[in-house]
């Protein structure tokens, strides 16, 4: 089963519009799938094939003018010889849609575009399904917690509560979807294996495979919470440096998300330290044991993977529509915090998240500190999302926001 995803316009328009489009993002999101369900009529070549990469080293050149063009090319990042290979062809005919470039390793990809493929190349971020694409539902925009946006993003079918805590648990992979008969605890230990061996242990030329895999649980534990580097250190027994060179693994193979506060020059008081997030909660709970949708929706992490959920299906509903996600999060030295903020045009959105279905005015009391720590900044609607099932008002400007609504 092939479910339609939100970006393919962003996808069809870069291709419009610039010579080389390419997608990055995590293993098994869908990318290649994406572009040959698209473009159905175009070569693909994977360097996942040994046979093809090796020619594809041995002579760059010679290997892309046999294939032609316009080309897909999967996990590209796995030889780097072909970026300037692929300037070449682009300058030397250029026209719109030459390549599509796939690659699930941002650490390569981003050193090789910026040297190779400036001006040249689109950079489309994808992650796994949203909540509205598995339930088909049409409106794409990004998300805002405006009562016009709402009212538009009000769900075709609703579903229960049960069923948003299966979604959250499975995750996003869009071959759990596709068959839901595969097994979720065998498909995750297959690919924590996949990453550690191909990209950790082949791009990161990080060796103790043990101990990164116990950093990555140590990290899953903390989603939804301030990095606390040193915590992590003394946590998995490795060096501070470890852990911030092991985290830019994690962030450049968009396994978690850094989320930065939010701040103006005006503000001195917010914290500095950001937050971490996985991008897909089905990893996150098999990496920190939770079995099943019923003991995680009890479990002693519920809230902090419900806010990891609600965070992501933001992030997609910007990714999708090929934007930048303005999204931030707001703590003073007091303590004081708004899960999320949405900074667009001069104004502020905020967000809070509680994984209760009935969120009260007390849950958005701190959305008036954000007029005093920002004076200059319009403080818009904003809105608490939760595990109910009908928009209501909480306060004036404030509305209680299904998470299905995202």
């Amino acid at each position: 089963m092939y479910f339609e995803r939100h970006i393919s316009d962003d996808i069809l328009q870069s291709g419009e519009t610039f010579s080389s489009v390419l997608i990055t993002g995590p293993r098994q999101v869908g990318k290649s799938t994406i572009l040959q369900h698209m473009l159905p009529d175009l070569r693909v070549v994977s360097m996942d094939s040994n046979a093809v990469k090796n020619a594809a080293i041995a002579d760059p050149g010679g290997f892309l003018s046999l294939q032609g063009s316009p080309l897909i090319i999967d996990e590209v990042q796995k030889v780097p010889e072909l970026f300037d290979e692929i300037k070449q062809a682009i300058d030397k005919d250029k026209h719109y849609g030459m390549y599509y470039l796939t690659g699930s390793q941002n650490l390569l990809l981003m050193k090789n575009v910026s040297d190779s493929l400036a001006g040249r190349v689109n950079i489309i971020h994808m992650l796994g399904l949203s909540t509205r694409e598995i339930l088909m539902e049409a409106r794409k925009e990004p998300f805002l917690p405006t009562t016009t946006e709402l009212v538009l993003r009000r769900p075709l079918n609703n579903r229960s509560t049960a069923w948003l805590w299966w979604r959250i648990h499975r995750g996003s992979m869009p071959e759990l979807y596709a068959n839901e008969k595969i097994d979720w605890e065998k498909y995750y230990d297959s690919y924590v294996q996949t990453y550690l061996e191909r990209d950790v242990r082949d791009f990161a030329n990080i060796r103790d495979l043990i101990t990164f895999r116990k950093f990555m649980v140590s990290i899953a534990a903390r989603t939804g919470q301030l990095l606390n580097i040193s915590d992590i250190a003394r946590d998995v027994g490795i060096e501070s440096a470890t852990v911030k060179k092991w985290l830019s693994v994690l962030q450049a193979s968009d396994i978690i998300y850094l989320l930065e506060p939010f701040s103006l020059n005006v503000a001195k008081r917010v914290v500095k330290t950001p937050k971490v997030y996985f991008t897909d909660t089905g990893l996150a709970c098999f990496l920190t044991r939770w079995t099943s949708p019923e003991t995680l929706m009890t479990g002693a992490m519920a809230g902090n993977i419900f806010e990891t959920y609600v965070f992501s299906e933001l992030l997609k509903s910007y990714y999708n529509v090929g934007k930048r996600a303005p999204i931030y999060f707001y703590r003073d030295s007091n303590g004081v915090e708004v899960d999320f903020l949405i900074y667009e045009d001069n104004k502020l959105y905020p967000i809070e998240v509680k994984k209760n279905s009935n969120p009260g005015k007390a849950d958005a009391r701190h959305f008036k500190t954000l007029v005093k720590a920002f004076p200059s900044v319009d403080v818009a609607e904003g809105g608490v999302i939760c595990t109910g099932s009908e928009l209501l008002p909480i306060d004036k400007g404030v509305t209680s926001i299904p998470a299905l609504y995202i």
